[in-house]
């Protein structure tokens, strides 16, 4: 039987007594980025990536800034200062480009902006998949419900490792961290169990987009929550039969539940029998990592 939404256990921002508070790297506690700047080893390692766009690019990144100057601080600045990785259907490295010029639909519509994601699935000891709501301020689906973690790697050299596809991994345990608080100890790159890719368009408001070659990561962890605000409006733990209700919700337009894109394509073609071999404990056999599925 489905149970309702408002019973679910909903996750408490507050910090436990008697736990020692976890200390915050600058740029997290700033809600700021470091600068990025291309390392010269990846020059070497990619010599032949086409980088002819970023004169171009920052230019009208300038022009962008004055447009878009009611987008929020936070998201601007990822915008701007974020590197995706540009690839091509099969999934090669072929340049990078700026955040914003990825998702702006227009250049989707009209270029390669095909760039690596990574959506992550964690379940907590009792097999409940954690989902996050977006924030308000995210430029791209806002207050949307989708899984735990959804991002890029970045155009550096520790998310660029394809060996054991550390890159994306190392990825993952950024962005936890950087989305919901979680400390990296909580999620050791090792415990991430890529379970297949998928290639997928999806539009959000007319304006901007997704175009993205998407690497599907489990993590079975319990796990430390001190969500940001800045990226998470809500975050809850849910059950199957919880999850089928939020799902019924979405479908008949209720309590304005929406669903992202990516996550509703996960559901459809992947998350229930991934689920079950979590709670078998064979996730590795249902690993596919040689298909990239186009949905």
């Amino acid at each position: 039987m489905s149970v309702s939404i408002s019973l679910v256990q909903s996750i408490s921002f507050t910090v436990r007594r008697g736990l020692r508070p976890l200390p915050l790297p600058p740029y997290i506690a700033s809600r700021g980025r470091l600068p990025f700047r291309t390392p010269s080893p990846l020059r070497s390692l990619f010599p032949k990536l086409s980088c002819s766009s970023r004169s171009s690019s920052t230019s009208s990144s300038m022009g962008a800034s004055v447009v878009d100057s009611s987008m929020d601080a936070v998201q601007r600045r990822l915008m701007f200062e974020d590197e995706c990785i540009l690839v091509d259907e099969q999934d090669e490295v072929v340049g990078h480009e700026s955040k914003y010029n990825c998702h702006l639909w227009e250049k989707i519509e009209s270029g390669n902006m095909l760039h690596r994601a990574f959506s992550v699935f964690l379940f907590n000891s009792k097999f409940e998949l954690l989902l996050q709501q977006r924030s308000a301020t995210k430029v791209t689906f806002p207050l949307v419900w989708t899984n735990t973690c959804c991002s890029h790697p970045l155009y550096r050299d520790s998310e660029l490792i394809s060996e054991n596809f550390l890159g994306i991994r190392n990825a993952a345990q950024r962005k936890l961290l950087d989305e919901l608080g979680i400390p990296a100890d909580d999620v050791p790159v090792d415990q991430f169990i890529p379970l297949g890719r998928m290639l997928y368009k999806a539009p959000s408001d007319g304006k901007w987009g997704e175009h993205e070659l998407d690497y599907l990561l489990f993590i079975v962890r319990d796990v430390n929550l001190h969500p940001n605000p800045d990226e998470v409006s809500d975050a809850k733990y849910f059950n199957k039969d919880q999850l089928k209700e939020l799902l019924r919700k979405a479908d008949d337009g209720e309590e304005g539940i929406k669903l992202s894109p990516w996550f509703r394509l996960v559901v459809d073609n992947f998350l229930m029998k991934w689920w079950e071999h979590a709670e078998k404990g064979t996730l590795l056999e249902a690993a596919d990592m040689k298909t990239i599925h186009k949905l």
